[in-house]
């Protein structure tokens, strides 16, 4: 059964969750408003705004794959939220750090759902390149979804790899 923390301060999570789909879908639509498919606007020597589709996952995988990848993907999104819902739920007030990175990766991964839905790919717009070499496009919910996974590994090495420090354990 679902032990729920009233001291984990779930709205905040959940509002912070929100807010990076927000920011994620606002951005978003503002490229599809603002850009044609395919359409570049140079800011700097390493970076571009752009508009691209990506019906795969991260940098492109299987985007040719001939449409199932949409719907695998959606119900792996769709998984992996829930899970995300119960485990932020589960965490104590003092594993903030967990609950923070939880919680990007949370709203990253609703973003990206969203627009897998809706359109069938996923839009992203944030391009740098060095050299004459792109790295692949994306998008808030993807920089979320990394900066979430950055803070789970710090905090798993904070706290001593997988054993629980006083201010880690679960009460």
């Amino acid at each position: 059964m679902l032990e729920i923390r009233r001291s984990a301060r779930l709205p905040l999570w959940y509002a912070l969750a929100a807010a990076v789909l927000i920011l994620d879908q606002f951005t978003k639509a503002s490229v599809v408003h603002s850009f044609e498919y395919g359409d570049s606007l140079f800011i700097s020597s390493y970076f571009n705004l752009v508009r691209a589709h990506n019906s795969g996952a991260a940098f492109s995988f299987l985007s040719d794959a001939g449409g199932w990848q949409r719907w695998a993907f959606s119900g792996l999104a769709a998984s992996v939220s829930i899970v995300l819902v119960v485990w932020i739920a589960r965490l104590s007030r003092a594993q903030w750090l967990e609950c923070m990175a939880l919680a990007l990766i949370l709203g990253g991964a609703l973003g990206n759902l969203w627009d897998r839905l809706i359109l069938g790919y996923v839009i992203d717009f944030l391009d740098f390149h060095w050299a004459g070499r792109h790295f692949p496009a994306f998008n808030v919910a993807d920089s979320a979804i990394t900066c979430g996974a950055i803070l789970l590994i710090f905090d798993a090495w904070r706290s001593g790899g997988g054993e629980q420090t006083d201010d880690h354990k679960q009460t």
